[in-house]
C-alpha cells in the first residue's frame, strides 16, 4: 500500500472513533451506575437452586452487566462462594464476555444492527450451552 492510503484510512478510522467517543462515554457511565447500585446479594437472591433456570439467569445477568474476564473472575468467585451453581457462575462468565446488551448502540453503530443483534444472540445461546458442557465435563474428569 502507498502512503497516501495509510493516511487516508488512519483519518478514517480517527473520524469514526472521535464520532463514537460520546456513546463509548455513556455506555462506561451505564454500567459503572449498574455495578453501583445493584448489590451482590440482591443478584445473589435471583437464583432458585434449580441447574437449567439458573444457567439462564446467569446468562441472562453476565449478558446485561457486560465486562471484562478479570472481573469475573472475582465475581464468579463470590458466586461461588454465595452457593450458587456452576452452571450459573460459568454462563455468567462466558456471557459477561460475549456479550454486551449495555453495548449494543454502540456495536450496532459500527457493526450494523443485522451483525450485532445476530452475534448476541447467538453468543447468549452457546454461553448457556458452553456453561453445561463445561459443568459436565468438569463432572466426568472430577
Amino acid at each position: 500500500m502507498k502512503k497516501k492510503q495509510y493516511k487516508k484510512i488512519f483519518l478514517k478510522t480517527s473520524k469514526a472513533l472521535v464520532k463514537n467517543i460520546p456513546t463509548m462515554l455513556s455506555i462506561m457511565f451505564l454500567i459503572g451506575i449498574m455495578k453501583t447500585f445493584i448489590s451482590f446479594e440482591a443478584l445473589a437472591k435471583l437464583f432458585t437452586g434449580n441447574y437449567f433456570i439458573d444457567t439462564i439467569y446467569g446468562s441472562l445477568l453476565g449478558s446485561v452487566l457486560a465486562g471484562n474476564a478479570i472481573n469475573s473472575y472475582v465475581i464468579g468467585k463470590e458466586m461461588l462462594l454465595a452457593n450458587i451453581s456452576l452452571f450459573a457462575i460459568t454462563a455468567f462468565i462466558v456471557s459477561w464476555v460475549t456479550v454486551g446488551i449495555v453495548q449494543l448502540p454502540l456495536e450496532s453503530e459500527i457493526f450494523g444492527k443485522r451483525f450485532t443483534y445476530t452475534r448476541n444472540i447467538l453468543s447468549t445461546l452457546l454461553s448457556i450451552i458452553i456453561a453445561i458442557l463445561t459443568v459436565l465435563t468438569l463432572g466426568v474428569i472430577g
